[in-house]
């Protein structure tokens, strides 16, 4: 049996459709519009006039607004003109008022979404990518291919035209080595009190390289029975006078060796942990090097990289200079590259590890520092020794970090029978001529969305607010990148209180944060030490 279709029910009319239904049937057909009289015209533009102001003010009217879940920046007309051309396209003019701007045609444009800020309110989709930001997840090597520009992103060049703006293969491999950098701060901790006698197993974020060596740093001060007093409340690794500082890692993954165009060797070096590191750190008088007088190097540098704890136990720098030269001998005949990263104390030394390797290694493979927050290390003599060995230094420097603008440089003199401790006048005993040496990327950290521009000296030198930094840079002027995916978890556990407060309480709402203000998922024994 065959149903016919029911007849659709009937739809009530409202009086004011119906009307203007009449209405429209009992008007006579509109002409033209070529064909229309200057009149009728006119009163159609006065009419529509007044209708588009009417919507202004409807659309302009000021009303309270849930604060961004990520704050809106207004593009710098130099890194996006975009949105403008946008614009005009549909047929504005480009200026920053009127009707346009106020229906924000820009994010109607897929092309330039990734330049526009984030609605007003929160959205599925903005708390997924918050909670995408909040996982503690190690970031992927990057995937395109470098073999044919590795040179250029390793500093050949010096870096010329890769950082302002930054090339976006360059900022991966910079997050990358401040990760390998990370993990050296995170060993560290795991066992502070480790001997320089017994080997150490160690993970590192980046699985395509394997660690061959562990690297230990001695000072040579003397420190006064009433500090040793003073401080035995405190761990026996904070005094002792050797600790474990970084690795030698080589990479072993044949697929990452093709990507790169080279095998990498790579030496990682945290930063000041201890108390007798500190107390190195304060020791900048300069000191000539033995082979070249007019070279001269920060004495407590140096005091960390060649002190030995012992006669058969090598230092620092010939720890490195034999383990280099033993893998430069296993991958002989390959492309082969030298990297050195290290943050604060590990960025100095860094410098004066490649200056050692310059000199010590034969036929020495393309040698780079990549350094994160690092101080002066030496005079303009030691600056123009590095450039003239080829060694390549970039230094990736937080405008508002503290580290980054000393040792000062000031002409005071003193010593007499101290030299050689670390009390008395000898802290500023030839303290002169101090120099930067290579290439600087410089990022500022209020720039970040998520940073209070007014964050403390200990957020400013922090690494993983470095590395926030980095990835969310594009170039001077710009905004943050829109699409940075570094991890959130170890800023906001580190540096709750330099976060502005709009996320933390949107996160605790989200359940992502704890009462005491640590991220969910992320634990104090796999975080890097503030103190670097």
């Amino acid at each position: 049996m065959t149903v016919g279709a029911l007849p659709a029910p009937s739809r009530a009319v409202s009086p004011v459709k119906s009307a203007g239904s009449s209405n429209r049937d009992n008007r006579h057909r509109t002409p033209p519009r070529s064909l229309r009289t200057t009149a009728s015209a006119a009163a159609a533009t006065v009419d529509t006039r007044s209708h588009i102001s009417n919507l202004e003010r409807v659309l302009l009217r000021s009303a309270p607004h849930a604060p961004s879940l990520f704050p809106r920046s207004s593009p710098d007309e130099n890194c996006d003109k975009t949105i403008s051309s946008a614009v005009k396209d549909a047929g504005g003019s480009g200026s920053s008022g009127g009707l346009l701007h106020a229906l924000n045609l820009s994010t109607l444009f897929t092309s330039v979404r990734s330049a526009v800020a984030a609605a007003d309110e929160v959205s599925p989709r903005s708390l997924a990518r918050l909670q995408r930001l909040l996982s503690d997840s190690s970031r992927p090597s990057p995937k395109d291919s470098i073999a044919s520009r590795w040179r250029l992103l390793h500093g050949a060049q010096n870096w010329s035209g890769l950082l302002d703006p930054l090339d976006e293969n360059l900022r991966r491999e910079l997050v990358r080595y401040g990760d390998l950098v990370q993990a050296a701060y995170r060993i560290f901790h795991s066992n502070p009190s480790a001997s320089p006698s017994r080997p150490r197993y160690m993970v590192l974020p980046d699985r395509n390289y394997r660690a061959t060596r562990s690297l230990f740093a001695t000072s040579s001060v003397e420190i006064p029975h009433w500090v040793t007093q003073a401080a035995s409340s405190a761990p026996p690794w904070m005094t002792q006078s050797s600790s474990w500082i970084g690795f030698v890692a080589v990479c072993d993954n044949d697929r990452e060796i093709a990507r790169m165009g080279r095998r990498d060797i790579v030496v990682a070096l945290r930063g000041t942990a201890t108390a007798l590191e500190w107390v190195e750190n304060l020791r900048t008088s300069l000191h000539p090097l033995p082979d070249s007088p007019d070279s001269k190097v920060s004495c407590g540098f140096m005091s960390l990289a060649k002190s030995s704890p012992g006669p058969n136990i090598p230092s620092l720098s010939t720890s490195v200079v034999n383990e280099i030269r033993r893998l430069v001998d296993q991958y002989a005949g390959e492309e082969l590259s030298i990297t050195i990263t290290g943050h604060s104390l590990g960025a100095a030394l860094a410098i004066l590890i490649a200056d050692e390797l310059a000199d010590k290694i034969e036929n020495a493979p393309p040698i780079s520092v990549i350094s994160f927050g690092g101080p002066r290390v030496g005079n303009p003599g030691f600056a123009d020794r590095i450039e003239k060995k080829g060694v390549k230094v970039l230094r990736v420097v937080n405008a508002n970090d503290v580290v980054t603008r000393v040792p000062a440089g000031l002409p005071v003199h003193g010593g007499g029978e101290d030299k050689g401790k670390w009390w008395g006048s000898h802290v500023l005993d030839g303290l002169e001529g101090y120099a930067h040496v290579g290439t600087e990327l410089r990022v500022d950290n209020r720039d970040s969305p998520y940073l209070k521009p007014n964050a403390d000296p200990a957020c400013c030198h922090d690494l993983e607010a470095y590395l926030h930094l980095v990835d969310g840079f594009m170039g001077t002027g710009c905004p943050f990148r829109s699409n940075a995916k570094r991890s959130l978890a170890r800023l906001l556990s580190q540096q709750r209180p330099n976060v502005k407060k709009i996320y933390v309480n949107r996160l605790r709402s989200l359940g992502a944060v704890e009462p005491d203000g640590e991220a969910f998922g992320v634990h104090h024994s796999r975080l890097v030490s503030p103190s670097g």
